[in-house]
This record gives C-alpha cells, structure tokens and sequence, in this order.
C-alpha cells in the first residue's frame, strides 16, 4: 500500500505540472510569446506627446510676424558721437582734400624730424598743413552744428597768440622768464572767450538742424 501511495503521488506531480503558455486569441497558432523591449527606445505615442522646445526669439518674432531686432547698425548708419543730422559736405565733395592735406602733412613733419636741424622749415610746413586740413573739416562741422569742435577751434587761435608774443619778447629781448608768464596770462582769459563764444554759435546751428528735421 506504501508503494501504491508514493507512486499514485508522483502521477499526479506529473499531471500537476505546468504546460505551454496558452495563446493569445488571433495570433497564429505557431507564433511566440512577445518579448518585452529592454532596448529603452521611446514609443511614438510617447514622443509625439512631449512637449515642444521653447522657440527661441527669432523664431518667436517670426511667428508673430514681426522681424527680429537687428543686433547692430550697419555701417551706413553710423553716426559721430554727438553728431546730428548728416554730415556737411564740403564744395570739392567727392575730392578728399581735408585728408590728403593731412596725408601730406604727416609726412612732411616725419622727413622734417628726421633731418634734425635741418628739417626745421619741413617740420613746421608740415605741422601748418596738418592744422588747416584739420581745420577744413572741424569748422564746417561746427558751424553747420553737426558735431561740437568748441576746444580745439579755441586752442588753434590761442595757440598762435601765444606763440606771436613770445616770439615778439624774444626780438625785444625780454627776460626768459616772461617768454613763458606773459603769454599765460593772455592765453586764458582769450581761451575761454573763444570757447563761450564758440559753443553759443554751435548751439544756435545745432537748433536750426534739429527744428529742420535733420535729426
């Protein structure tokens, strides 16, 4: 009866076991079980559902139909520092007079330096051609009020006063010490006339441009 028992118990272990996986209704009959996807790529249903990147601010303005802000002014609309309206054009217009004449100056007041002694004459042409291509430009833009040159239109004639009487004590034969005070002491009451006479001048042009509508 023992025996009986033990080999009635493993029958039924055997009949008990587990058999093949049943198959999902409307598959084939010899398809496999689906494996599950360990690759970790996304589903469509999920990318299509992310959200959208913010766009960035061209894009924005584009949509909104507007264009984007220029990041700089092009070379054509660069304007002066100061400076209004445009630029006053002098009468040999197109002609670079002004910056040939400091073209030519520059490089008189170089060969001049270097002769030494010599170039004396060469270095102070050269100096004189530099002011007055200078000069062609700073009181055309000046007294158009196009851009303010108040100082050194005051300096250039101070300068030359300066320089005139203390010349003029030297043929005298003025002590050295007066070369140097007397000349002073002119040079600043005269400079700052200049100057307030100057910047009243520019300020009534630079109105005139503005109530123009050259701004």
């Amino acid at each position: 009866m023992a025996n009986r028992s033990k080999g009635g118990r493993r029958r039924s272990r055997k009949r008990r076991s587990a058999g093949p996986a049943p198959v999902a209704s409307g598959s084939a009959p010899g398809a496999s079980a689906p494996v599950a996807d360990t690759s970790g790529s996304v589903p469509a249903e999920t990318v299509a559902e992310a959200p959208a990147k913010p766009l960035k601010r061209a894009e924005r303005a584009q949509r909104a139909g507007r264009a984007p802000a220029r990041q700089g002014k092009p070379s054509d609309d660069y304007r002066a520092p100061g400076s209004v309206g445009e630029r006053p054009r002098p009468p040999w217009h197109p002609f670079p007079l002004a910056e040939l004449l400091i073209l030519v100056g520059l490089v008189a007041v170089a060969i001049g330096a270097a002769r030494g002694a010599s170039g004396k004459t060469l270095l102070f042409a050269g100096i004189a051609i530099v002011v007055i291509g200078t000069l062609d430009t700073t009181i055309r833009e000046h007294l158009s009020g196009y851009r303010s040159h108040a100082g050194l239109l005051s300096a250039v004639p101070t300068a030359l006063v300066h320089g005139g009487i203390a010349l003029l004590l030297y043929e005298l034969g003025a002590p050295r010490a007066t070369w140097v005070l007397v000349p002073i002491a002119v040079d600043v009451p005269l400079f700052w006339v200049l100057l307030k006479l100057l910047r009243a001048r520019f300020a009534d042009a630079r109105r005139e441009r503005v109530f123009a509508g050259q701004r």
